[in-house]
């Protein structure tokens, strides 16, 4: 395993020039966990690896910090010392959703991420909103988007087909296909995009067959699958650690846990640019600030009700635009909270500097 079969390129080895005479090493982030990291070497070699704390208190955030499909400078330990993540290097990628809960910050679900499957069934699971949401994040972070309409052995083909075809006119962009990780069928043309180099990220709900496409993919069993139930067809394991794992054949994926919550983490404009046709109608509204919901003169209700525009997909515009305002005004917020901690911080240093003096003076027996 070479540093270019991980995705090494031109652009890397560039930024890692400046830390090559101090003896540190490349490596590519494979796992984290609560206390360390996975990382590959240039010889395929698996370390655990420690981040240094000037890197730790760098971050503004936690989407600073290494995340899996990083690369990262590392001075080498020995038996004795620890294995240091001395720097980062700049991302060319990244694929990240608001953190879960009230949190206003980003969520790196992986970096340096070239391709990212959204896997998904023509069922129980099927939600064109949530997918819409994958894409918006997808167009965000740089990379391209797949979508897997999987399970295709559990349900009719034309209902299989339907899907497909809905969800290809989200997004131009994206390239669909109907699989059965149960049976392999589809996973050959998967296999195609999967080369030397190319990292993929595979992202979808608890149950729809993640875990069961990266057995395939692999080989073997590489993560432990269960029988599907009958009643919600979803199988009863769920991916518990983001790994990133080299495949046989060239290529490597980025499996994650089931996504629960895919809240919005991204800017006004990559949000219109996804919904290019949606805002392309508001130009004929009547009125500049018209919200789109009860005023008159509203193109984009008018396109709604004359079939123009999909009713859900309007709904989607406003919900996504609601989020990204409310993740704006999360985020004026903590700035704020971190502006009143830095002065809170600076007066009690002021303070106790203060107080040191006396101490001092007062031992040298100064007024």
């Amino acid at each position: 395993m070479t540093l270019r079969a991980l995705g090494w390129n031109a652009t890397f080895a560039k930024a890692f020039a400046p830390y090559r005479a101090k003896g540190w090493v490349p490596a590519r982030l494979i796992r984290e966990t609560p206390i360390n990291f996975g990382a590959l070497l240039d010889d395929g070699e698996e370390i655990d690896v420690i981040l240094c704390g000037r890197l730790w208190h760098a971050a503004a955030c936690d989407a600073d910090l290494p995340a899996v499909g990083d690369w990262v400078v590392v001075e080498l330990g020995n038996d004795n010392q620890d294995h240091v993540i001395r720097a980062l290097l700049p991302r060319q990628t990244c694929f990240s959703r608001k953190m879960s809960g009230n949190s206003s910050q980003a969520q790196v679900i992986g970096a340096n991420v070239d391709l990212v499957a959204v896997v998904t069934d023509a069922g129980p699971d099927y939600n064109l909103r949530r997918i819409e949401r994958y894409f918006t994040l997808i167009g965000r972070s740089g990379a391209k988007a797949l979508v897997l309409i999987n399970k295709a052995d559990l349900f009719e083909p034309e209902q299989c087909r339907k899907a497909a075809a809905e969800i290809a006119a989200l997004w131009e962009g994206a390239t669909v296909y109907v699989t059965s990780a149960l049976n392999g069928e589809g996973l050959q043309v998967l296999k195609k995009h999967l080369k030397k180099g190319i990292t993929m990220c595979i992202v979808g709900s608890s149950g729809v067959g993640k875990s069961t496409l990266v057995n395939q993919l692999f080989g073997e069993d590489w993560q432990w699958t269960s029988e599907v139930n009958a009643v919600t067809g979803k199988g009863r394991h769920t991916t518990t650690t983001r790994e990133l794992v080299p495949l046989p054949g060239g290529g490597m994926l980025i499996d994650n846990p089931g996504m629960r919550e895919i809240q919005m983490w991204t800017d006004e404009a990559t949000l219109r640019e996804s919904f290019a046709d949606v805002e392309a109608l508001t130009a004929n509204c009547r009125f500049g600030d018209c919200s789109h919901r009860e005023d008159a003169g509203c193109a984009l209700r008018s396109a709604v009700a004359s079939g123009l525009i999909d009713s859900r997909r309007h709904a989607s515009f406003l919900n996504l635009e609601g989020e990204v305002a409310a993740l704006k005004l999360r985020a004026a917020k903590r700035q704020m909270a971190i502006e009143r901690w830095a002065k809170r911080n600076n007066r009690v240093k002021a303070r106790n500097l203060n107080d040191r003096i006396q101490l001092e003076k007062d031992a040298r027996g100064e007024i």
